[in-house]
């Protein structure tokens, strides 16, 4: 049988994981690379497809056999995130299962992209509710054993979607710019408790990438650009940040490109302009949005701002 390494530097050996989407793609990956290391992992995958459709207990119960065969400990659950009672028993599942929790990687996702203009109300509110709520409801129902052990620590999925921007993805660039609110906000209300949050915004190919559309010779290049980069190369910035090797480093967003790791910037600001007793809306459109115009950014999308080949 093929064992898992299970040397006494694992990074995070007995450490309890629960990964949610991780019935496959990226997730998956995850899910392997934290069982290699020596953690007991949570497999959670409600089995639906891209758009959120369909229900299947195969997808996690795969991955968990996967890990088993490998000599490695693994649960299933295939609960919805997008539900608080039922966010509440995927991390009552690793309670039960190993008897505490360590990290949660908030990584379910699906997909309802559509021009912002023909959006539907349900495409709006479907994509919200796997993504951001899914994220703060799991993250909410760790959040007591966390802070009772005074330890642990929440790895979010984010998107360069909504870090930079990108066409017909409204719902889902909200929710992904919500996650970083999200993560911020958990690493400085937890940080007193020796709680860690952070985000990495994947570069990789994987089911729901392959949803992109192929149109054009610009989209074609940009997806053939894209199949070189393995869902593998991000799972041990994940790993990482969940292993006491990460102590000290919250709040902050990464960005992971096949080889290349990125730190992104957060919203600060970048230039001002004063005047004496105040502005008016003449005064404004004279002086101050000139001044100001200087500093403006373009309406980028991620192609434009990563312009170069994956390293």
């Amino acid at each position: 049988m093929d064992v898992l390494r299970a040397s006494v530097d694992d990074m995070v050996k007995d450490k309890v994981v629960v990964i949610t989407g991780a019935g496959g793609g990226i997730g998956r990956d995850f899910a392997l690379a934290f069982a290699a290391h020596g953690a007991r992992v949570v497999v959670n995958d409600l089995g639906t497809t891209v758009t959120g459709e369909g229900a299947s207990a195969h997808p996690a119960q795969n991955v968990v056999d996967e890990i088993r065969a490998k000599g490695g400990e693994a649960v299933a659950s295939t609960e919805s995130v997008a539900d608080w009672e039922a966010a509440n028993r995927i991390v009552k599942t690793a309670i039960d299962a190993f008897g505490h929790l360590d990290c949660v990687v908030n990584n379910a996702g699906i997909l309802r992209d559509r021009f912002f203009f023909n959006m539907s109300v349900e495409e709006w509110r479907a994509v919200i509710d796997v993504h951001l709520n899914g994220a703060f409801y799991v993250s909410r129902a760790a959040a007591p054993y966390f802070k009772s052990q005074n330890s642990g620590s929440y790895v979010h999925m984010t998107s360069t979607s909504g870090l930079i921007g990108n066409l017909g993805q409204a719902n889902y660039s909200a929710a992904k710019l919500g996650i970083v609110g999200l993560s911020k906000s958990i690493a400085l209300d937890m940080a007193r408790h020796g709680v860690r949050s952070n985000c990495i915004a994947p570069f990789a190919w994987s089911r729901m990438i392959g949803s992109i559309p192929t149109d054009t010779p610009e989209q074609r290049a940009r997806v053939e650009r894209m199949k070189v980069m393995e869902t593998a190369k991000i799972a041990p910035l994940a790993v990482y940040l969940a292993s006491p090797a990460a102590e000290g480093v919250s709040g902050q967003i990464f960005a992971v490109r096949a080889n290349e790791l990125f730190l992104m910037s957060q919203s600060r600001p970048v230039r001002s302009v004063h005047r004496a007793g105040g502005w008016t809306p003449e005064g404004i459109a004279a002086h101050g949005m000139p001044a100001l115009r200087q500093g403006f950014f373009p309406l980028d999308r991620t192609q434009d701002v990563f312009t170069w080949d994956p390293l």
